[in-house]
């Protein structure tokens, strides 16, 4: 079932008005009227030309982090976790790519310096309230390296509009063309409209862009966190929900997508990753404001179990904060070595299992969450901005 919809999103300044002060139109009064197609369980916002064609880097210079939703239940205490096995289905994956790795740099704003910055080194293995361990640094230690290496270089920051203000997500390339990020950070639960002028900056490091800016050309949402429908859990409903997930397809350049140079990360579905008892270990990538101002990639390293109480929810330790929002959840990070010795079950590597979804309001407890990537889920959306073999898919 297909239908198309024209929501409108109040904007300050009405398209009349505009016209009345010089003639001077800008792309948020463009997309006063967005319009939207549901096209089964997903739902998809088609950008005017205007919006596409729009880069500001006021936008960059002035973009807030998107509040981490929250909830102020009593955590899970890591020792004590409800983690009885879940059926999920079939597990599956499809696998990322290196890429070429050429950059294309340009110098974009850094974001206003809020905190000191912090301690370059590693920090050692630590935990809150929930006694859930983990390690949270950045991923360079020294110079801005590693970040331009895959699989780190998948991983950037999502800009975006919502009214006359600028946010900010992080979010992770999953093809070619098409970026993975929360649907938090994509649309507004439940109020049936999307955030406009997306902008993803991959491997973002300070005032360095190395691979460009690009622009959002189609993003996607399931229709029932669109429409306010989804299954949530208890007490927590828009934060703790099943299918907190977007991607968008990005528009190319000369023909050329980001993931040509970056390369793109994997994903999988439907606990891929998981033991059979629904453990995993989790490396989280964001870029949170609460470290080093959200200028800096961070890598957090921490066992993930799937909570049965909150939606099935995935759940680890970490101190990531706002603008780590859409940032991928991956297992199996890194480039394998050489081996002399038999591979683990499920060992593709750099699969993205979800995306940061929630924190909890007492930042005591260092625990984050995410909706699960499932067949119905992740699988639906890309398959929709992928649709009559995109080339931003190929």
């Amino acid at each position: 079932m297909e239908t198309s919809t024209r929501a409108s999103i109040p904007f300050m300044l009405s398209l009349a008005a505009a016209v009345a002060f010089g003639g001077l139109v800008s792309a948020d009064v463009f997309a006063q009227q967005q319009t939207v197609a549901t096209k089964g369980r997903v739902t998809l916002y088609a950008p005017p030309a205007q919006e596409r064609q729009a880069t500001s880097l006021d936008d960059i210079a002035n973009a807030q982090p998107m509040p981490l939703p929250t909830i102020d239940f009593m955590p899970i205490d890591a020792m004590e976790a409800d983690i009885a096995p879940l059926s999920q289905g079939t597990p599956g994956f499809s696998a990322g790519s290196r890429g070429t790795g050429q950059k294309t740099p340009v110098t974009v704003p850094v974001e206003t310096l809020l905190l000191d910055e912090e301690d370059a080194g590693i920090a050692p293995q630590e935990y809150g309230t929930a006694n859930h361990p983990y390690t949270t640094a950045r991923v360079d230690t020294s110079g801005n390296n590693v970040t331009q290496t895959y699989p780190f270089r998948a991983a950037g920051k999502l800009y975006f509009r919502d009214g006359a203000s600028s946010f900010v997500c992080s979010a992770s390339l999953i093809k070619r063309g098409v970026i993975v990020t929360a649907a938090h950070c994509v649309a507004k639960y439940g109020a049936r409209r999307f955030y406009t002028n997306f902008q993803f900056v991959p491997a973002k490091y300070n005032t360095l862009a190395p691979y460009g800016t690009w622009t959002g050309a189609l993003p996607a949402v399931m229709t029932a966190y669109f429409n306010g429908t989804d299954v949530c859990a208890a007490g927590a409903v828009g934060v703790v929900c099943r299918n907190d997930v977007a991607v968008i397809r990005l528009a190319p350049q000369s023909g050329r997508f980001p993931g040509t140079s970056t390369g793109w990360l994997g994903y999988g579905w439907n606990g891929f990753g998981f033991t059979p008892n629904n453990l995993a270990l989790i490396n989280q990538l964001g870029y949170p404001v609460s470290h080093d101002s959200g200028n800096i990639m961070q890598r957090t390293d921490s066992q993930g179990f799937v909570s049965s109480s909150l939606a099935g929810n995935t759940v680890w330790g970490g101190r990531q904060t706002g603008g780590s929002s859409g940032g991928p959840e991956v297992v199996n990070l890194g480039i394998r070595g050489a081996l002399s010795t038999p591979l683990g079950s499920e060992s593709d590597p750099n699969i993205v299992i979800g995306t940061t979804s929630w924190g909890y309001t007492n930042p005591a407890v260092k625990q984050q969450g995410a909706s699960p990537f499932l067949s119905t889920n992740i699988v639906p959306l890309v398959n929709q901005v992928c649709a009559a073999s995109n080339p931003a898919c190929l």
